[in-house]
């Protein structure tokens, strides 16, 4: 099994806008779903870093980790297990989700980019890191079907149906952290409206290109688009 030069080139745009947009740090992967056994995760280096044409590795659904993967990556053969609609899955730590997860709370939809969270973000109420199957089961089971999972103080993996909406999905739900931070700051929780869930599900659009021009926002200026 091998992944074509376009996904790879994808995941590639993908690690490194995460990156870019102050999503990930030195630490964070995201993959896509090449089949029903197998997936591709990013190197594992701080995404930002990730050079021109470097492979990401292959790794099997079902199998051990391959070495050199990351242990955390099991959170991604979890998901892929358990969803099969899933074709992408991003693990990340910005700084607003950190934050917040460090109160035990996830957003709540307050604006346009929280509808797409509409149930809210599971969280995961411990702050260790996730490098045996044990763990990873726990954290995906307490996932559900949310879309994304916060953990305390390590930051969120979102999941979706394709790779540009991983992607923009975690900048949606990071914007609707950074809202809900001010909105907290400012003394306003009482007074702030949350969407309903007819509001969330009106608002929650993809049509007129909602994730496309996001993924062209957060890729732009990559080296491998000029």
């Amino acid at each position: 099994m091998t992944a074509s030069e376009d996904i790879q080139r994808d995941l590639r745009l993908a690690a490194r806008a995460l990156g870019r947009h102050g999503l990930a740090h030195a630490y964070g992967h995201c993959s896509v779903r090449l089949d029903e056994h197998h997936f591709l995760v990013c190197a594992a280096r701080p995404m930002g870093c990730i050079r021109l044409g470097e492979a990401g590795q292959l790794v099997s659904i079902d199998g051990p980790l391959p070495e050199g993967v990351l242990g955390e990556v099991r959170l991604h053969q979890q998901i892929y297990r358990r969803q099969p609609l899933t074709r992408a899955v991003t693990r990340t730590m910005p700084s607003a989700l950190m934050a917040l997860g460090t109160a035990r709370r996830t957003p709540r939809p307050r604006h346009g980019m929280g509808a797409y969270f509409s149930t809210g973000a599971a969280l995961w109420d411990d702050p260790q890191l996730v490098r045996d199957e044990e763990r990873a089961v726990a954290v995906i089971d307490a996932m559900g079907d949310h879309g994304a999972v916060v953990m305390r103080g390590n930051g969120v993996v979102v999941a979706a149906d394709s790779l540009q909406k991983a992607v923009s999905f975690t900048w949606y739900l990071e914007d609707a952290a950074r809202i809900e931070l001010a909105v907290l700051g400012a003394g306003l929780e009482r007074e702030s409206v949350t969407l309903q869930a007819d509001e969330c599900a009106r608002r929650a659009t993809l049509a007129g290109g909602i994730v496309e021009r996001m993924w062209e926002y957060l890729t732009a200026g990559d080296p491998e688009l000029l």
